[in-house]
């Protein structure tokens, strides 16, 4: 069995501020004159207080309301947010039904709106979400949008997703142009996919409530396609990490996507209930654990479940925890009454895949 290995990124560094000229006078952001437009983010239901909490630490986001906001310039930034499914532009139209967009001021307008979303995107098609979009002035709409445009209608698998609502203020109509041909949870990075793997929105999720701390070594047992491992090192520095998976598989899975992502990892073709490993190595302990659907049966788990837990008591340090998400609820609460070793809370519980698995957070009694 491998020790981890520790993170060899450097630390970074000390940005000199910007706030002044070498003259002494205020040097502004050039973005903030840019003209703003507004967007929308989409996240996962459960997930919206961590999407939001990412958004506040966007430089130059204003007007926040939720997850809708004013962001002057590029949208590229916006692109590499990861607790959002999706981004979408905003732009609205006063008028009462959706057949008001093909009179002919508003087509142009709506047609210039989504020519600079495809500029920026590089989408090679599109489609449309919205109620009713079988319905003659829905295609007749996109009859439009695909001869302004010169790009496809493809009603299943258009890259750039239309979405039409009526407006918040009951006047009008929004149309929402996601900004990337991909939800922003389809990893570039994710080169090989395993049944049931971890949505990457959730493995961030789970990395920054259980605590994201540079001196951490981590431990990701039941890897799988080595999405917590990925989602972790890319956040920054940490003390080591490594992850093991029984399936050969999934460890060989796992190296193409940490190779994809430009990191090292140390993953091992290991029984993660039979490391080999010595008590008190890791600081943070992170996994996925089989639901009994697309991974294992429900009547393992009744075994692996405790079995589990106290060997990660073992594995962790005396201020260690350790942070899971199942959907096996009744089962995992039941074998958290029958034990002393930990105590939990619950992070959250997240729709995910026709799926509404929760996150706990456990640490040690005494």
């Amino acid at each position: 069995m491998p020790r981890p290995r520790s993170n060899s990124n450097p630390a970074y560094a000390r940005r000199p501020s910007a706030g002044k000229t070498g003259k002494g006078r205020p040097k502004g952001d050039h973005r903030a004159r840019q003209p703003a437009h507004e967007y929308e983010l989409e996240a996962l239901p459960g997930l919206e207080e961590v999407a939001a909490t990412e958004l506040a630490g966007v430089p130059l986001a204003r007007d926040i309301r939720g997850l809708r906001f004013w962001y002057p310039g590029s949208p590229e930034r916006l692109t590499r947010l990861r607790a959002a499914v999706a981004a979408y532009r905003i732009q609205s139209w006063d008028v009462p039904r959706p057949r008001g967009l093909l009179g002919h001021q508003q087509l142009g307008e709506l047609v210039g709106y989504v020519r600079e979303v495809v500029e920026v995107g590089g989408h090679r098609s599109f489609r449309i979400g919205a109620a009713g979009k079988e319905s003659p002035t829905m295609q007749r709409l996109a009859e439009e949008l695909s001869a302004a445009l010169g790009l496809p209608h493809d009603p299943e698998e258009g890259e750039l997703l239309l979405r039409l609502r009526p407006s918040a203020s009951g006047q009008g109509w929004d149309v929402l142009a996601r900004i990337t041909p991909r939800p922003l949870s389809a990893r570039a990075w994710r080169e090989c996919n395993m049944g049931g793997g971890l949505n990457a929105t959730i493995a961030y999720a789970m990395h920054k409530l259980a605590g994201q701390r540079d001196e951490d070594r981590i431990f990701n047992p039941m890897s799988g396609s080595g999405t917590l491992l990925i989602e972790r090192a890319l956040l920054g520095p940490y003390a080591a990490m490594v992850g093991v998976d029984i399936s050969e598989g999934a460890v060989a899975c796992a190296r193409t996507n940490l190779r994809a992502a430009g990191k090292e990892v140390e993953v091992a073709q290991v029984d993660a209930l039979h490391t080999g490993l010595p008590a008190r190595s890791f600081d943070l302990v992170i996994t996925d654990l089989p639901w009994g659907d697309a991974i294992g049966s429900h009547q393992s788990n009744e075994t692996l479940y405790p079995a589990f837990l106290k060997e990660m008591h073992r594995l962790t340090s005396r201020r260690g925890r350790l942070c899971l998400l199942t959907h096996e609820l009744r089962l995992f609460e039941r074998v958290m009454r029958e034990q002393d070793d930990w105590e939990a809370k619950e992070l959250f519980q997240v729709y995910s895949g026709g799926h509404h698995p929760k996150a706990y957070l456990l640490h040690k009694r005494g």
